[in-house]
């Protein structure tokens, strides 16, 4: 004889699971819109504040530093801004993850960065006494302005609309500032880390909450 079949899930069960699945779906198909507009308006001021700053060094070193500080100084405005906005939405009782969107949104974002990063150290060469002019002038702004680009455009992929715009728009800066001779490194700077995040700042925060 044949063996008994074995008894069906509860219903109750394979309901659970059906809305698990389906929930799964559309976190993984939803935007990130947890980018800081507030912060990103900060993040601009200290750029603008940055561009002149570095423009008046007459030695390429220091120029770097003031640049580096900046960066450093933006990267926590922004980490603490988004963390803010993030925590915001969740609420104060909920523990705090990083939902598929905000997964995809990071990953996308960060390896731009880590590259513009590694290039940076192995074109100021550490063991070399002395930075080369043309590197500050062109060569390091408008190294800094793709690879940002291209990681707020990819990662703007994975979020609203208004990211990747500003993505195409550090783009377009960083290519006038290698191949357009009359085109001012800190200028381009300025208006890429300042100006941009200023503008985009402002819309994402009056559209998006903050």
């Amino acid at each position: 004889m044949a063996a008994p079949l074995s008894d069906p899930p509860a219903l109750h069960d394979r309901a659970l699971q059906d809305l698990s699945f389906i929930r799964r779906t559309m976190e993984g198909a939803a935007s990130f819109t947890d980018v800081p507009g507030w912060g990103l308006v900060w993040v601009g001021a200290t750029a603008l504040v940055a561009a002149p700053l570095a423009d008046a060094q007459s030695d390429p070193a220091r120029w770097l530093t003031v640049w580096m500080a900046a960066a450093t100084m933006a990267a926590s405005i922004g980490g603490a801004a988004m963390y803010a906005k993030m925590r915001k939405r969740v609420g104060d009782g909920d523990a705090l993850r990083l939902s598929v969107p905000a997964r995809k949104f990071l990953f996308s974002f960060w390896p731009a960065i880590l590259v513009g990063a590694v290039l940076t150290c192995a074109l100021v060469d550490p063991y070399t006494p002395g930075i080369p002019s043309h590197l500050t002038a062109r060569v390091l702004p408008g190294l800094w302005l793709l690879l940002y680009g291209m990681g707020v455009t990819t990662a703007g992929s994975f979020s609203i609309r208004a990211v990747p715009l500003m993505g195409f728009g550090f783009i377009t800066l960083g290519v006038l500032a290698l191949f357009v001779p009359a085109a001012d490194g800190d200028l381009m700077m300025a208006l890429g880390f300042g100006v941009l995040h200023l503008v985009f700042g402002v819309r994402i925060a009056r559209r998006h909450g903050g």
